[in-house]
């Protein structure tokens, strides 16, 4: 069987099989560019911050190399570890000598670092050696080590960096007699090595990992993470896992700790496992998910807030957590093989994951705001996006991601080839090669031609998206089945073609009646995209925070070519009231004091904003 290059690989118990990164050409359109300037721009930005960011000096002084401090925080190591993983997707989507060349050279850095009995962790190996596992609560050291397996995973199936996977299997087998031949119960506060070491033993067939990654899991809820000062739901354990009904806490440990929790069901077939993850994926989508598809309402412990506590000028919404839900997505997916799971990734890949990114690609955002006013303080989370931050667990992370996209385009089954994310380019697997013409998500029209087919019927089947309410095939009104996908079953014949078209109407999407942070207002959403209103956009004299829509106004497709400091676009505009109160004396009045003029409002999509004059932007705005 040919090995399926690719960050996640279940066994047989999978509804759906993924593909390889190499089976997936993207030739055009938003993710081909954000996959161009991450190879041209971001990842060798990255290359030059493990130098200056200190993960690499701080493994060289593990390993007797170097003097001078530590440098940066007790997880420095994963910065590293998400640079490599990296570099491995875009070896194989794009090969670079010097991608192997800087792997190998890295690997030889750890593997002089790693201790004879395998343990790896900079920090506590030149700061802290006499507190190695006893600081869980907050060491990072499983954390980390996760990274590193990722990683080592990523260069095996990218046929790069031999020296990698050795120095992750001895750390991992030195996890393994720690914590479970060992009976330490210790867990990491950080959730991350419990899908890692799934992985590593997917990879390996080292069963061991299995039964670690399992023991993390079960383990959480009996207070055996010991107080971070930050509390229990912070990280996690205040209930036993399957007993939990909602995301709690660090939005990110969360979110990873389900990938984890799924791909444990994946292996060992644990129905209880899925049940719950499902279970609390379905509150996190009702209660606790913005519209962009960002997770964390907190800056503080970057958290989870109640239910419906969305406000969008103090969103945390960070990077890592719309990765990780990415993560968590497509781990369910391939376990249900239902689209909802597909429409979510969409969402959260095209707003809070893309937004987190400059068009050039050389400044990312840590924290994903949906409104900036205009006399913002800056600082280092809400301000511009920075080249990189002190705690730089994101920067990494996006080019992973960015690199791997191909990966969760499609799937296949013994039915035939499903596609989830519609890109221009090429898919080839199980027998069949597929062509995709289209201009999404610009233009709602997506054609299919099968270059090559196997001499048997088979099943193409297409995610119709939620907010497609008049999709039409071949001419022809379509609804999807209950899985939200359209299923075409034939036995395809070379230059057969089909015609999708998706409803890319701009419409007006109004929030829940409890969440009190946007009542009155609406959001303007066209296909997958959430667009804002940007003061760049607005006529002169008019300030995006003094208007309301006005219901019923009609909504103006305007295509760009090339808007300056953004690249390629579809502008919205519709009409507004620009409303004006008097500043005198206190902001409330027991009479309407308001003056309004008629404007034209024009909204961006929000992935684009922050590439300009840096003003204000708001994704929900009052209506009239």
């Amino acid at each position: 069987m040919e090995q399926i290059l690719g960050p996640a690989v279940p066994s047989s118990r999978a509804v759906l099989r993924p593909i390889g990164i190499h089976d997936v050409v993207i030739s055009d359109g938003p993710l081909a560019r954000w996959q161009r300037i991450n190879h041209e721009a971001s990842i060798p930005l990255g290359l030059e911050q493990m130098e200056h960011s200190g993960a690499l000096p701080n493994l060289r002084r593990a390993g007797g190399e170097g003097e001078g401090p530590f440098q940066g925080y007790r997880f420095q190591d994963s910065d590293l570890y998400k640079q490599l993983e990296a570099l491995a997707w875009e070896h194989i989507r794009a090969p670079e000598q010097a991608y192997a060349d800087f792997t190998d050279q890295a690997a030889a850095v750890l593997a002089r670092a790693q201790r004879p009995d395998g343990y790896l962790n900079s920090h506590y190996q030149v700061v802290k050696p006499d507190k190695i596992y006893t600081e869980l609560e907050y060491s990072h050291e499983m954390y980390c080590a996760g990274h590193l397996f990722q990683a080592a995973v990523a260069a095996a199936r990218a046929g790069i960096g031999q020296s990698l996977l050795p120095v992750a299997e001895r750390l991992a087998d030195h996890l393994v007699e720690v914590f479970v031949t060992g009976g330490n119960d210790g867990i990491d506060g950080h959730a991350e090595v419990e899908t890692a070491l799934v992985e590593l033993y997917r990879l390996t067939a080292e069963r061991t990992y299995l039964e670690l990654a399992s023991k993390l899991i079960d383990n959480r809820g009996k207070g055996l993470i010991k107080n971070s000062g930050m509390g229990m739901l912070y990280a996690q354990d205040h209930l036993p896992v399957r007993e939990a009904d909602t995301p709690v806490g660090h939005a990110v440990r969360q979110l990873y700790l389900e990938a984890g929790v799924v791909d444990v069901y994946l292996e060992t077939g644990d129905e209880s496992l899925l049940e719950c993850s499902v279970r609390r994926w379905e509150d996190m989508v009702a209660t606790k998910t913005y519209i962009t598809g960002g997770h964390g309402s907190r800056h503080d412990g970057e958290a989870f807030g109640e239910r419906y506590e969305l406000p969008p000028d103090r969103a945390y919404s960070e990077s890592c957590a719309a990765i990780a839900s990415i993560h968590w997505n497509w781990r369910l997916l391939l376990a249900t093989g239902h689209g909802r799971y597909a429409d979510l990734i969409e969402r959260t890949l095209y707003n809070a994951f893309a937004a987190s990114t400059s068009a050039d690609g050389l400044r990312f955002f840590y924290v994903n705001p949906l409104q900036r006013r205009d006399d913002l303080v800056e600082d280092a989370y809400l301000g511009r996006r920075r080249e990189w931050f002190a705690c730089a667990c994101c920067p990494p992370n996006i080019m992973r991601l960015v690199a791997s996209l191909g990966g969760y385009v499609a799937t296949t089954s013994d039915d035939g080839l499903r596609l989830h994310q519609y890109v221009p380019g090429t898919v080839e697997a199980g027998g069949a090669r597929l062509r995709i013409e289209t201009d999404y998500p610009w233009d709602g029209l997506i054609r299919l031609t099968v270059e090559q087919a196997p001499p048997r019927e088979w099943e193409l089947a297409l995610r119709i998206p939620a907010w497609s309410h008049a999709t039409v095939v071949d001419d022809r009104p379509a609804q999807p089945g209950d899985d939200g996908y359209l299923r075409l079953r034939r036995q395809w014949q070379a230059g057969e073609s089909v015609e999708l078209r998706l409803d890319l109407a701009p419409r007006l999407s109004h929030p829940h009646r409890r969440i009190d942070a946007v009542r009155g207002c609406v959001a303007l959403e066209r296909g997958p995209l959430v667009y804002c209103f940007e003061q760049a956009d607005q006529a002169d004299g008019v300030e995006v925070d003094d208007l309301a829509l006005i219901p019923d106004a009609p909504l103006r497709v305007i295509a760009k070519d090339d808007l300056d400091g953004v690249g390629r676009t579809v502008l919205i505009e519709t009409e507004a009231a620009a409303v004006v109160q008097p500043r005198d004396g206190l902001p409330y009045t027991s009479e309407p004091s308001a003056t309004s003029t008629r404007v034209t409002a024009t909204a961006v999509p929000y992935f684009q904003w922050d590439n300009r004059d840096g003003g204000a932007m708001r994704v929900w705005t009052p209506l009239a």
